[in-house]
């Protein structure tokens, strides 16, 4: 039997990094994402209406610890972006502030635009041609 949730869509994301004041730079200088709220070992920022919310490491976090999308969990983070301009846009900015990414590819399943990119804890982002 189903259980048939009924949802409008992501309320909000939260990432672990290794240093909270580095993602904080990253995701509210570098990529613009304005700041919602901020409390100890927290930053929420918005990302459109959904909230990415930002955790500090905890003290069970290992100090070497990095992303990985192939374990089991987080694989990657998409955000739409409704004009091929401002992909192409976003991808030469990425580049001009030092921030890896593929520039702007095909996605060969669905045949879209992206670009992904990583944030300094390595966590994969896309921001996807809706």
């Amino acid at each position: 039997m189903s259980i048939s949730l009924q949802t409008s869509g992501v309320h909000h994301i939260t990432l672990r990094s290794t240093d909270l004041q580095r993602s904080r730079r990253f995701y509210v200088e570098t990529l613009g994402f304005p700041v919602a709220l901020e409390a100890p070992n927290l930053v929420v920022t918005l990302a459109g209406a959904t909230a990415v919310v930002l955790r500090g490491p905890d003290e069970r976090t290992p100090t070497s610890d990095v992303f990985n999308p192939f374990r089991v969990g987080l694989d990657h983070v998409a955000l739409a972006c409704a004009d091929e301009t401002e992909l192409e846009r976003v991808a030469s900015a990425l580049s001009q502030a030092g921030v890896e990414n593929t520039g702007v590819k095909i996605d060969p399943t669905l045949g879209k635009k992206y670009i992904a990119f990583k944030d300094p804890d390595r966590i994969a982002w896309e921001l996807y041609m809706a």
